[in-house]
């Protein structure tokens, strides 16, 4: 899981704009100008930037990460007809360089918990210099909720989501980015679908007031998580599969040589459900049991009893049988050496490979067939069936009994 960090300082007087400031120090939470921690509600723990628009905007802030929720603080401290807070506009602030951070407004003095961060410099016409459109409105914009609108930048149309510049509503700008911008660079980066969401998460880990000039309101107490949350936020609507924000692509999990190693892994448990599949192999899982040889390019002149001979001084064999025609009889010039014990094998594959026998040089390989194994499992099969066979029979005897 990759984690940045984002330090955002206000640009105006708390006392000019004491709404937004003191929102959102009382929805991030974190260590106060004192030293005491968790005195915030942490509102915007595990929150989303459910909207990046490259050299835009990328724009969170609401627990249901579809862009169109969000309550603020004082919802909660005084109901829900305290849910939005009125606009705290000055004209002086401007989009003009990157890592501007304003609020998201839903329209005149429908501020709630969403904000933005603006990803390029010169964004001028968020500054309310161009022409607003109520042309495209939505089912979200009809419910009070926030929607999209156009807005044209330099000549070209760029789509702008209508809770980072609401219809016929200016955004408030409180602050800016101090330190990491490189951060909003790679958010910049980010791979979105046409609805500007990104197709990985990206979330808001964890929030910190470092310096808070206001009091606490009584009601906060009780509002105060007692740890600060690390999940993703429980309002949040899972409507569409993303990955999340932990997913590590796997060529920067592992070294070239293991990645290879674990692709090659991957490729032989894909043929190995195929085979499953087409009734080749029991089990995708099943593995070729390390007790037996494969032996090949014998002289057609050489009998089981000759195989058993030479093989039988490395160990105990359990069976030395060579492959023969189902019509004919004649050899197939292969066959397979089973041993009682794994070591007695391994000291057969290092000696043999390459031996002489009968004027042949044979090949000498660990076994791939697991053909002995599907004839137990044929086996262990036909006996489950037997047994349940057996069960239901008494089960029907003991019920014509009883109705009897």
């Amino acid at each position: 899981m990759r984690t940045a960090v984002l330090v955002a300082a206000s640009v105006v007087n708390p006392e000019n704009c004491p709404s937004i400031i003191a929102y959102h120090l009382r929805h991030y939470g974190g260590y106060d100008s004192q030293g005491y921690v968790g005195r915030r509600i942490k509102y915007y723990n595990g929150c989303l930037f459910h909207t990046v628009q490259k050299d835009f905007t990328a724009q969170t802030g609401d627990p249901t990460g579809t862009g169109s929720g969000g309550d603020s603080v004082y919802k909660f401290l005084y109901g829900d007809q305290a849910r939005f807070f009125g606009d705290e506009i000055h004209l002086d602030l401007k989009h003009s360089k990157k890592g501007t951070v304003a609020m998201a407004s839903a329209g005149e003095n429908l501020n709630a918990s969403q904000f933005y961060f603006t990803l390029r410099d010169d964004l001028d016409y968020l500054d309310g210099k161009h022409t607003k459109s109520k042309e495209k409105e939505t089912e979200s914009e009809k419910d009070g909720g926030y929607a999209y609108q156009s807005a044209t930048v330099g000549g070209g149309a760029a789509a702008a989501m209508g809770s980072v510049l609401a219809v016929d509503a200016l955004p408030a700008v409180f602050g800016e980015v101090a330190e990491g911008l490189e951060t909003l660079d790679r958010i910049n980066e980010a791979y979105v679908d046409e609805k500007s969401r990104p197709y990985k998460n990206i979330r808001i880990k964890h929030t910190y007031v470092l310096d808070d000039p206001f009091d606490d309101s009584p009601q906060l107490v009780e509002l105060v998580p007692d740890a600060s949350p690390e999940e993703k936020p429980k309002d949040e609507i899972d409507d569409e599969v993303r990955l999340e924000d932990d997913w590590v692509p796997m060529d920067e999990q592992f070294a070239p040589g293991e990645l290879e190693e674990v692709l090659r892994a991957k490729e032989a448990h894909s043929r190995a459900v195929v085979l499953e599949t087409i009734g080749d192999i029991p089990e995708a899982e099943i593995k070729p049991p390390d007790n037996v040889l494969f032996v090949c390019k014998l002289n057609p002149v050489t009998q089981d009893a000759d195989l058993k001979v030479i093989f039988s001084r490395f160990g105990a064999l359990t069976s030395a049988e060579i492959i023969r025609d189902y019509k004919t009889g004649d050899s197939l010039c292969y066959a397979f050496i089973e041993y009682e014990s794994k070591e007695a094998c391994e000291q057969a594959y290092f000696k043999m490979d390459n031996a002489l026998i009968d004027d042949r040089r044979i090949h000498v390989d660990f076994s791939q067939s697991v053909s002995k194994l599907w004839s137990q499992y044929r086996r262990k099969d036909h006996q489950k069936r037997t047994e349940n066979s057996k069960r239901t029979n008494t089960f029907r005897e003991l019920l014509s009994d009883s109705e009897s």
